[in-house]
């Protein structure tokens, strides 16, 4: 090569290379810079001249630099390279990565220099970046999941699992590596998987346990997914999950969800064999009360009379709660008339408060909606029971019932109720205990008064499931304060008839009524016959559903007091053979009498068919409104045929 060429050479590579490079003498000044150099750090020439290369490269705040530079210049090495990040001119970052040498034997006494090889490796580090990224998500994966994770290679070796694979398997990760992943799956398995021939899912089906070191199989779900670099398929992922508590949980799920569907049966069960002697009971004093007797005789039947509606609340309250706990109840909706629910438990409780001369009263803030939708039988219910709860323990002054206040929530409103007493009060070491179940909180005053402890408990839940809370607090002029409040609807409509006191109209002699009974217990029987005897009607009475359907293809019935459970046939096949063979018009109005008086069996017997339904123990108030109702319900049939005649 000709020597005069070199320098025109060195200049061209200087000039065009596409690294740049920088000359900076050893006192740290600028001596020149190539084209590639200025566009990599994003500077003009003049302006890259005229800045200083420490704050670029030689940063004399770092120790390991100053090191390297000092060697260099000693001799012990002859170059190395350093990382830099620079910010661009438009602020864009900059990686940079530099080649540092040092020429010594310079001709014509020139003084040493540094040479600066510089290569932009920004992409390179945004990649390492992603890589360093991907790298440290999967590890946080497998070392956080709840899960095991586990990998193996095309030939089953097992090459990586975190913590929860210790777990699982009751072997250290280091000393699984490098077994085979079919002492966890099975060789099968694991033929199946490297076969690659079927959908993963069916394998994964297959995979229902894992075994311990220990000795013992654990119950798991599977999922296997491919591990694939650069499009090519390098093992396989098994991630694995430990289900022993959640099938334990399952299984104490459906156990609780079994007890209180026995719990429910068994309740069923015991009121029908409870109300069933009951009704004997209860109805044959309802019968001897209304026979001429003397004072001593009227008091011992009037005492066992009301012992037995005392233990017919206390079963009805048992009953109730088990309903409302086992989360059987449900609400009903229905228009009723708020003031009126209020003073129809008024009007039951009455005789209790006029017995202590207690002053029953009931304010409701003007502009309360009198008729409200919702269901009036649990209202009630809640009525009564906190009503009936502080006459019980109020033995003089007077109760009074608030409806101060209503709420809108969307469509539906918010009724704030009170119902003070000046009665004997509630302790406050007491009140965190008073709606808990059986919880009586004076012994003495329950001997006295009677109950079981569950009144206040069934009215919480009763509260609860109309997305409502209760609470108590002392009475400021003695007594106690109990505040509640439930949400309802609310709409323009008629406010609903109070309905005649079954009591105040007995049939006239012209409203005849052909009623057959149909009741296999004999006592039972008589009680029914003897109530439809008084209200001036002749009953037949049968002991089965098979003898039903054999009289009401004889003669035609207007009503038929139906018993559900009787040998032979039961009410509810009875029911439904008459309706499938007996043309409308021939058709009875049927009336369920059962000892079954859960929440909801109203419900059942009337989509079975039936026309009315009465619990066992009867009276006769009960029977002669369902007799007023056919005698309605008769009028009104009659006089659309008149019409239609006309």
């Amino acid at each position: 090569m000709n020597e005069a060429n070199q320098p025109d050479m060195y200049a061209h590579a200087f000039q065009y290379a596409p690294i740049g490079i920088a000359l900076i003498s050893l006192d740290n000044r600028w001596i020149d810079v190539n084209p590639a150099a200025c566009h990599i750090l994003g500077f003009e020439r003049d302006e890259l001249m005229s800045s200083d290369p420490n704050e670029l490269f030689f940063s004399s705040e770092d120790d390991m630099l100053r090191g390297q530079l000092a060697q260099l210049l000693e001799g012990e090495i002859s170059a190395f390279k350093l990382e830099r990040k620079h910010i661009h001119r438009k602020d864009a970052m900059v990686w940079t990565s530099m080649h540092i040498s040092l020429v010594r034997d310079i001709p014509d006494g020139k003084s040493p220099y540094y040479i600066a090889q510089i290569v932009d490796i920004t992409s390179t580090k945004r990649t390492e970046q992603k890589l360093q990224e991907s790298v440290e998500r999967y590890t946080s994966l497998k070392k956080y999941n709840h899960d095991t994770i586990i990998s193996f290679d095309l030939q089953g070796k097992i090459i990586g699992g975190n913590v929860m694979a210790e777990k699982l398997t009751g072997r250290q990760v280091s000393d699984l590596i490098g077994t085979s992943i079919a002492a966890v799956i099975g060789e099968d398995t694991l033929a199946r998987i490297l076969a690659d021939n079927e959908p993963y899912t069916e394998i994964e089906g297959s995979i229902t346990h894992v075994p311990h070191y220990d000795g013992y199989h654990v119950e798991v779900l599977v999922t296997i997914a491919p591990i694939i670099i650069h499009n090519v398929s390098i093992g396989f992922y098994l991630l694995i999950k430990d289900i022993t508590e959640q099938k334990k949980l399952l299984i104490e799920k459906e156990t609780a969800e079994r007890t209180n569907e026995v719990k429910s049966e068994f309740m069923a069960m015991m009121s029908h064999e409870i109300r069933t002697p009951m009704n004997g009971v209860i109805g044959m004093t309802d019968l001897l009360l209304d026979t001429p007797l003397n004072e001593e005789q009227k008091e011992y039947v009037s005492i066992i009379r009301k012992s037995g509606d005392t233990l017919l609340g206390i079963i009805n309250d048992i009953l109730d709660f088990s309903k409302v706990e086992s989360g059987n109840a449900e609400l009903s909706e229905e228009p009723f008339d708020l003031n009126e629910a209020i003073m129809e438990t008024f009007d039951t409780l009455m005789p209790k408060a006029m017995e202590k001369n207690l002053m029953l009263n009931l304010s409701i803030k003007t502009g309360i909606p009198q008729t409200i939708i919702g269901d009036p039988l649990k209202f009630r219910q809640i009525m009564l029971n906190l009503i009936g709860n502080a006459i019980k323990f109020t033995p003089n002054g007077s109760v009074s019932v608030f409806v101060d206040r209503a709420d809108c929530v969307g469509d539906q409103i918010r009724l704030h109720f009170a119902v003070k007493d000046t009665g004997i009060g509630i302790s406050e070491d007491k009140l965190p205990y008073l709606f808990e179940p059986f919880y009586q909180a004076d012994h003495f005053m329950v001997r006295q008064a009677g109950g079981t402890g569950l009144g206040l408990a069934i009215t919480r839940k009763l509260i609860q499931l109309m997305d409502g809370e209760i609470y108590c607090e002392p009475n400021p002029g003695g007594g106690t304060v109990f505040y509640f409040h439930i949400l309802i609807r609310a709409e323009s409509l008629p406010a609903v008839a109070a309905s005649d006191n079954p009591m105040d109209k007995l049939p006239e002699p012209a409203d005849e009524l052909a009623i057959l009974i149909a009741e296999d217990n004999e006592i039972n029987r008589l009680v029914l016959i003897r109530m439809v005897e008084k209200l001036g009607y002749r009953p037949v009475a049968v002991g089965n559903g098979v003898q039903v359907l054999d009289e009401v293809h004889k003669r035609k019935y207007d009503i038929v007091f139906m018993d559900i459970q009787m040998p032979v046939m039961n009410g509810l096949e009875a029911t439904r053979l008459m309706r499938q063979t007996l043309t409308p018009k021939d058709l009875p109005y049927i009336v369920a009498v059962t000892a079954n008086a859960l929440v909801g069996d109203r419900e059942r017997y009337m989509n079975e068919g039936m026309n009315e339904y009465i619990s066992k123990p009867l009276q006769s108030s009960s029977v002669l409104a369902v007799i007023q109702k056919c005698l309605d319900s008769k009028r009104i049939r009659e006089g659309q045929q008149t019409r239609l005649l006309n």
